[in-house]
């Protein structure tokens, strides 16, 4: 059975920082593109970041983009998302997700998720 689990959520100031960690069991992604989506109270779950089998190549949300870093232990199968500078609007339960076709904005082109971790910023 293939589980994703996230876990570092919880609740930070804004201006700190959070590391974010997904592992990976039942089997390996190592060769394929993983990557991390949220999702706000009241909102569609959106991408925030994601990264290649290799790592040589991650993708990042505007709204994420200088202030997060997507990273990747594949002997670990686990990959990683740091995000600092936190802001209020950055709250939301945070998904790792992995198996993606097509666009990979797109929630519904990825085939695995995680069960998401909370991660609330206060003012």
């Amino acid at each position: 059975q293939v589980q994703l689990v996230e876990s570092g959520g919880g609740l930070v100031q804004a201006g700190g920082s959070l590391r974010l960690s997904c592992a990976a069991s039942g089997r390996t992604f190592s060769s394929e593109p993983m990557g991390f989506f949220r999702q706000a109270p009241g909102k569609e779950r959106e991408f925030v970041a994601s990264i290649s089998w290799s790592g040589a190549s991650t993708f990042y949300a505007d709204s994420v983009k200088g202030r997060s870093t997507i990273s990747r232990h594949n002997a670990n199968n686990t990959i990683y998302l740091q995000i600092n500078n936190l802001k209020p609007e950055d709250t939301a339960v945070y998904y790792c997700a992995a198996d993606p076709e097509g666009n990979w904005l797109d929630p519904s082109d990825w085939g695995f998720w995680g069960q998401g971790t909370q991660v609330t910023v206060s003012s």
